[in-house]
């Protein structure tokens, strides 16, 4: 159903889903970004139509939602242990096309990736509805037109804002409460970035990890892992057990957001430790998002967000290191 209403009605609608879902979406918060005068685009409950963020790019992913930064996983006595509890509540989440794509990638990872699903994830995951906010102009570093994710249907509610009036495309029966006056629209998306960038369909991954094109990330990374963290699309984790300072044999094992990029990531018993050098951790990050996760799956794991370009505080552009890669590959042909 495809609906027109005013910005206090879509809020009476919002009241209502508040009784059995928690309600999350990009707000700007003043004075709280990376230095004293900037401001920062987060993830966070809201309550009405005003509080969502149409205008910037958040800075972080809604990843996190289903996806936390630090989860328990379960709690542990000497003799037995115990499941960690969730939230009753369901979550509702406004984000916009690249993120939602995001979520595709990683329900990949977590629950088509094996024989069994993972049972922590799964449990947040079909929790969640999606509202698709309407994306038509590029922000700064995007290029989700070349990774074919500045669009998709997957979703509860497609939501167009226009000044005083909301356009809803209502799927998901059970959101169905809003009340307004039916129409037809189109739900936008980005035409047109920007940044344009192509991928060569003739990657030799042996050959190209061994190209000197790589050594000039040794010395300007600095293995922050912030290009990770802000990543709609990576999954990696560490486990942590905690132990209580009342009783050492008692705790609980979370499950925390871990970064290819950092220092330790791939550490051993024994010492030995793959990729030392940050040029061979940009070359597998790389790689992983426009190579190895397509070859297994299908389809770029890069959604074009430029979050990590816009996070890195050296200014590593990944579109700029995929245009390197696709410019050798071209001198090669000639």
């Amino acid at each position: 159903m495809k609906i027109k209403l005013s910005k206090s009605s879509f809020n009476e609608g919002l009241k209502q889903l508040k009784s059995e879902y928690k309600i999350l979406a990009p707000v700007t918060t003043p004075f709280k970004g990376t230095f004293s005068d900037t401001d920062i685009t987060k993830y966070e409950e809201i309550d009405k139509i005003e509080d969502i963020e149409f205008d910037k790019k958040s800075n972080f992913s809604a990843k996190e939602v289903i996806l936390p930064i630090t989860q328990v996983l379960f709690y542990f006595t000497e003799k037995e242990y115990k499941t960690s509890d969730i939230d009753d509540k369901k979550l509702l989440v406004f984000l916009r096309a690249c993120d939602l794509n995001g979520i595709k990638r990683i329900d990949e990872i977590y629950l088509k990736n094996g024989i069994e699903k993972d049972y922590f994830y799964e449990r947040l995951r079909e929790k969640v509805r999606f509202v698709l906010i309407g994306c038509k102009e590029s922000f700064r570093n995007c290029f989700c037109v070349s990774m074919g994710s500045n669009k998709s249907e997957n979703y509860s509610i497609g939501l167009n804002l226009r000044d005083d009036e909301v356009y809803l495309d209502i799927k998901d029966e059970e959101l169905n409460i809003f009340e307004g006056e039916e129409t037809d629209f189109s739900v936008d998306y980005v035409k047109e970035n920007r940044i344009s960038i192509e991928i060569p369909q003739n990657i030799n991954p042996v050959e190209l990890s061994k190209h000197p094109m790589w050594d000039e990330y040794n010395d300007r990374c600095i293995a922050c892992g912030r290009c990770n963290f802000v990543c709609p699309t990576c999954t990696c984790f560490t486990m942590q057990d905690i132990y209580y300072k009342e009783n050492e044999n008692v705790g609980e094992r979370r499950r925390v957001w871990a970064s290819c990029q950092v220092d330790g990531y791939t550490d051993m018993a024994g010492g030995h430790s793959f990729r030392k050098k940050q040029g061979e951790r940009m070359r597998f990050k790389v790689m992983h998002k426009i190579y190895d996760f397509n070859k297994r799956f299908g389809y770029q794991m890069c959604v074009g967000c430029g979050r990590c370009d816009d996070a890195c505080p050296q200014y590593i552009s990944l579109s700029e290191c995929i245009d390197k890669i696709n410019n050798i590959y071209k001198e090669e042909e000639k």
